[in-house]
């Protein structure tokens, strides 16, 4: 019973916290479905890599010498040495993608653009809060309401938050029904809310649909090499998909791929939420910083919308501004639920997924994008 008792006299109070933060994990993905497929496995794994002298990370065993840990081994090989697990995973989340309704209405490009704002704003108040610049850039990128692309930023800046980066931009990525509705009624009236719009469908050809994956990357490895990696990937995988002869193979990358490598990031990432590191108050400046960021990328598409219409004739719909963020499908059905809400005959869903798969796109080149300029001031 000795081992026993030096085991839970081993146990520190931000350990206990970190258990307290992982049955929370836990709860939200089982009993209320909130990105269930990654905040089950960060939960479990937070709870994992804070038990005493635990056995998925590296340990020194007298007698034995150093003993790997495969969470650790996983974090070094799967994210810290290439980032291959959050790149890998851009394969499905291509696949799974139909850029239909943006190729058939690529004004909805420029709203994918205007709602990476946030990134901005969050950058600006992490800097003048204190941060260093490297882990301001990768807290600003929770703004991309994108994990992926989030955990490949704070690895590539060496940043000491990843672990709260990821539990933030997870989680806001599964709060956008409750987050996107407050900042979207907090700068629309109810009139711009009833705003009906026309969809025209252009047809799109199954050569366009090949050629833009190819296009795409080949325009953005110029303008942001840094983005290529996340952009190529993502491409990729919607070439498997619209290519019409891999159909075997955009079923798993869609399914089986994206589901197997999601669970590996969501435990891997466990790793980096250490109690000593992870409990300390620049955690909720974080969880905080990067709420801010949610809300500006929906402001900022809105008032874009706004500023158009200022211009145009025919008057857009500013919310369709919102559902620029990356979260898909998400944010578009928010969106459509809300214009639902106003006028029980608005159908704006089409129109929302054209921008919200334009932000997609949009939220990865704007993280190679801030690892440039960033990199550029280093």
């Amino acid at each position: 019973m000795d081992f026993l008792v030096t085991g839970l006299l081993a146990i520190t109070w931000k350990q206990v916290v970190m258990y307290l933060i992982g049955i929370i994990l836990i709860w939200l993905a089982i009993k209320k479905e909130y990105e269930p497929s990654l905040l089950l496995p960060m939960g479990f794994g937070a709870i994992l890599v804070n038990l005493p002298f635990t056995g998925v990370i590296n340990q020194y065993m007298e007698g034995v010498g150093e003993v790997n840990g495969i969470l650790e081994w996983l974090f070094h090989i799967g994210i810290e040495a290439s980032e291959a697990l959050p790149i890998l995973l851009f394969i499905g989340i291509g696949a799974m993608i139909d850029f239909g309704p943006l190729l058939s209405c690529p004004v909805m490009f420029l709203f994918g653009a205007a709602a990476q704002f946030g990134i901005f704003v969050a950058l600006v108040i992490a800097t003048l809060m204190g941060f260093d610049l490297k882990d301001a850039a990768s807290i600003a990128i929770i703004g991309a309401a994108d994990g992926p692309t989030s955990i490949l930023v704070s690895q590539i800046f060496h940043s000491k938050y990843i672990g709260a980066i990821a539990v933030a931009a997870y989680s806001y990525m599964a709060l956008v029904p409750i987050v996107q509705p407050f900042a979207i009624k907090l700068v629309t009236t109810k009139k711009e809310r009833q705003i009906r719009m026309t969809y025209h469908p252009g047809e799109v050809s199954k050569e366009l649909r090949i050629a833009f994956p190819i296009v795409v990357t080949f325009i953005v490895g110029l303008v942001s090499p840094s983005s290529v990696a996340l952009v190529g990937f993502l491409m990729f995988g919607n070439l498997i998909r619209e290519c019409g002869v891999l159909g075997t193979m955009s079923e798993t990358a869609q399914n089986t791929l994206a589901n197997l490598i999601t669970l590996f990031l969501g435990i891997t990432i466990s790793f980096s939420m250490q109690a000593e590191a992870f409990v300390q108050v620049n955690t909720l400046l974080i969880m905080g910083i990067g709420l801010l960021a949610f809300i500006f990328d929906s402001i900022g598409g809105v008032l874009f919308a706004k500023i158009i219409n200022l211009f145009s004739k025919t008057k857009i719909n500013p919310m369709i501004g919102a559902a620029g963020i990356s979260a898909f499908p998400m944010s578009s059905r928010v969106v459509q639920k809300l214009a639902l809400k106003e006028d029980p005959q608005n159908i704006l869903i089409m129109h929302a997924a054209g921008a919200n798969v334009s932000g997609q796109i949009a939220s990865v080149v704007a993280g190679g994008l801030i690892i440039n300029l960033i990199s550029s001031y280093l």
